[in-house]
C-alpha cells in the first residue's frame, strides 16, 4: 500500500511494535522527521498527565481589588487565571455555566456591588497568544483561536444571523455563548434570493483591530439564516466581559468606575475546573487545539512559575529524551500540532506511547484517545471491521499531512503500538486515510498474543 503509485510523491513514516516482546513488526523511515499535525497532542497529553495527574483541577481566583464594606467591593474585581481550558461549550455544555457559578458564589458571599471594573490580574502566560509558526489565515478560524491564561469558549463566539422577511429589512443577530461580547457593527443586508451562489448567505465577520469590534457585512436572502464563527482578538478581554455579563445577570451591579490596580483585597472565591481526566478527553477525542496550547503553557507555569511556550518547549524536550526519544527525533514548537515547524519521527511517537503504557496514569491516557467507529475524530472510521471499538488512535490533519498513531488489540489478545505518518501527498486525503485505516484493521486481525 505504501508503494502504490497514488502516493509516489508522498513521504511515509511507519513503525509498528509489540511492546511486550520488544519486537518491531514493521518499520519504514521510522527515524525520519515528519510534520505530525495533531499527533503532537499525543506528547502534550502524556506530559500533562505525568505533570498533573488525572485528578488535578485548574484554579481561577477571584479577589477584591480594595476593601469589602458590607456588600460593596470598593475597587475592581480581580480575576487571576492559571490556564483553565474548560470554560467552554464543549466541556461545560454552556461556557456561561462556570461563570454563572462564580457569580452565584459571589452572591452567596454577600457581594452586591462592585465600584470598579472586572479586570484580569497577573500575567501567567506572558508570551504570544498564538503558537510559533501558526499560519496567519488560521487565526480567524475557531481551530486557530489564540489563548491566554484566561480563556473563554476556546477563543471564539458564534453569531447567529437571521434575515428580515423582505429585502431591505434589518438583519437580526444573536451571539453565543455570551450575549454581549464581542461588540458588533452590522452592515449586512437582507436581499432578494437569487440563483446559484446568490441563493446562499454571503456573510463575513471581520475584526476591526483599531476599534476592537467586529464588522458583520455581506448579504443574506430574505427569510434565511446563517451562523458565523468569530475568534476573539484578546482572550482575557473576552473572559472578563463574559464574567461581567454573568455577574450583572445575577443582580450584582458594576459601576465601571476607574480605580488604580490594587491586589491587597481579600480572596473572595476559587473556581475549580473539572478533573484533568475529563479535560484530557475533551482535548484528545475532538482534537481541540486551544486545550493543547493551554496544557502546554500550564505545564511550564506549574514547573517554573512562568507559563511561556519557550519554557514549555524545553521541558517537553527534556521529557521526551527521558522517555527514550533520540535527541534528533523531534522538534517541538507548540502543544497542539497546528505549527508546521513541529517535527516528530514515528520512532518518537512510539516511544511516548510505550512509556505511557508503563505509567500509573495509563488508563486515563488510554481512555482519552478517540475510539475507532465510536467517538471523536475516529467516530466514522473503521466501522464494521475488527478495529471498531478496538483501535485507540490519535489522528492528525494539516494540508498534505495525515497522521494516525495509537494502540490496537490483536485477534490473539496482544496489544500493539503503531504510528503511521504521511507528508507531502498529492492524492485526495481520503486515499491516505484509507491506507492508514487499512493498516490498523490488518493489525487488529493478527494472531499476536500477549506475552504477559
Amino acid at each position: 500500500m505504501l508503494a502504490a503509485p497514488e502516493t509516489r510523491h508522498a513521504r511515509w513514516g511507519v513503525l509498528i511494535v509489540d511492546p511486550d516482546r520488544g519486537d518491531t513488526l514493521y518499520s519504514r523511515d521510522a527515524g525520519k522527521l515528519f510534520v505530525p499535525a495533531s499527533n503532537m497532542k499525543i506528547i502534550t497529553s502524556a506530559f500533562a498527565l505525568e505533570t498533573f495527574g488525572p485528578a488535578y483541577r485548574f484554579e481561577t481566583q477571584i479577589r477584591a481589588g480594595g476593601p469589602v464594606r458590607d456588600s460593596v467591593v470598593d475597587g475592581n474585581l480581580l480575576v487571576q487565571g492559571r490556564g483553565d481550558p474548560s470554560v467552554s461549550d464543549h466541556v461545560a455544555g454552556d461556557a456561561m455555566l462556570p461563570l454563572r457559578a462564580m457569580a452565584d458564589s459571589l452572591w452567596q458571599r454577600g457581594i452586591r456591588h462592585i465600584r470598579g471594573r472586572v479586570i484580569p490580574f497577573g500575567d501567567a502566560f506572558p508570551d504570544a497568544h498564538a503558537g510559533f509558526g501558526w499560519g496567519w489565515d488560521d487565526l480567524d478560524e475557531p481551530y486557530g483561536a489564540t489563548v491566554d491564561e484566561l480563556l473563554f469558549n476556546e477563543g471564539f463566539a458564534e453569531l447567529h444571523i437571521r434575515a428580515g422577511r423582505v429585502p431591505g429589512d434589518s438583519v437580526a443577530v444573536r451571539m453565543t455563548p455570551a450575549k454581549s461580547f464581542p461588540r458588533l457593527r452590522i452592515t449586512a443586508a437582507t436581499v432578494v434570493r437569487g440563483s446559484g451562489r446568490d441563493s446562499l448567505p454571503q456573510i463575513t465577520a471581520v475584526k476591526d483591530t483599531l476599534r476592537g469590534d467586529v464588522v458583520l457585512s455581506g448579504t443574506i436572502p430574505a427569510g434565511d439564516s446563517a451562523t458565523v464563527a468569530v475568534t476573539f482578538r484578546d482572550p482575557r478581554e473576552a473572559y472578563v466581559s463574559a464574567l461581567t455579563e454573568a455577574l450583572r445577570d445575577r443582580g450584582i451591579t458594576i459601576a465601571d468606575s476607574a480605580f488604580a490596580p490594587d491586589t491587597s483585597g481579600d480572596l473572595l472565591m476559587i473556581a475549580f475546573s473539572p478533573p484533568m481526566s475529563q479535560v484530557l478527553a475533551a482535548f484528545m477525542k475532538p482534537s481541540q487545539n486551544q486545550i493543547g496550547e493551554m496544557l502546554f503553557k500550564a505545564i511550564a507555569l506549574t514547573r517554573t512559575d512562568t507559563g511561556s511556550a519557550r519554557i514549555a518547549r524545553r521541558l517537553v524536550s527534556e521529557q521526551l529524551r527521558a522517555w527514550g526519544a533520540e535527541p534528533d527525533g523531534f522538534i517541538v514548537w507548540d502543544g497542539s500540532g497546528l505549527s508546521r515547524r513541529d517535527m516528530i519521527s514515528p520512532e518518537t511517537v512510539v516511544r511516548v506511547l510505550t512509556a505511557m503504557r508503563r505509567s500509573p496514569q495509563f488508563q486515563s491516557y488510554f481512555d482519552a484517545f478517540p475510539v475507532a467507529g465510536v467517538d471523536g475524530t475516529l467516530s466514522t472510521r473503521m466501522r464494521g471491521t475488527p478495529a471498531e471499538a478496538n483501535v485507540r488512535g490519535k489522528t492528525g490533519t494539516l494540508g498534505n499531512v495525515r497522521s494516525l498513531s495509537g494502540y490496537v488489540t490483536t485477534a490473539g489478545g496482544g496489544q500493539l503500538i503503531f504510528s503511521v505518518l504521511c507528508n507531502n501527498y498529492l492524492t485526495p486525503t481520503a486515499y491516505v486515510t484509507r491506507v492508514q485505516d487499512s493498516i490498523a484493521v490488518r493489525l487488529s486481525r493478527l494472531t499476536v498474543r500477549s506475552a504477559r
